[in-house]
C-alpha cells in the first residue's frame, strides 16, 4: 500500500533551521513545514527527536495535535 503524503512525516534535528529547510527545498521540492518545536537546549532537542522516533504513542499525539495541518 503507497503511503500517502500526509502520512508521512519527517522527523530531525537541526541547529539551523533556515539552512535545514533549504536543503529540503531542493532535495525534496513540494514538502512544507506544518509543525516545528525550538528548544534552547540542545540535549531537550534530542531528547524530543528521539521520543518522537521510539515511541509511537509520542507520534501519535503529535499526529492527532496537527491533524488539520497534514491535510492538503
Amino acid at each position: 500500500m503507497k503511503k500517502e503524503r500526509s502520512d508521512f512525516i519527517y522527523i530531525g534535528y537541526t541547529n539551523d533551521l533556515d539552512r535545514r529547510m533549504e536543503e529540503h527545498k531542493l532535495d525534496k521540492p513540494g514538502y512544507k513545514v506544518v509543525y516545528y518545536e525550538a528548544y534552547s537546549s540542545d540535549k531537550d532537542a534530542r531528547h524530543r527527536e528521539q521520543m518522537l522516533k521510539d515511541y509511537g504513542n509520542s507520534l501519535g499525539h503529535l499526529k492527532k495535535r496537527i491533524k488539520g495541518s497534514l491535510e492538503d
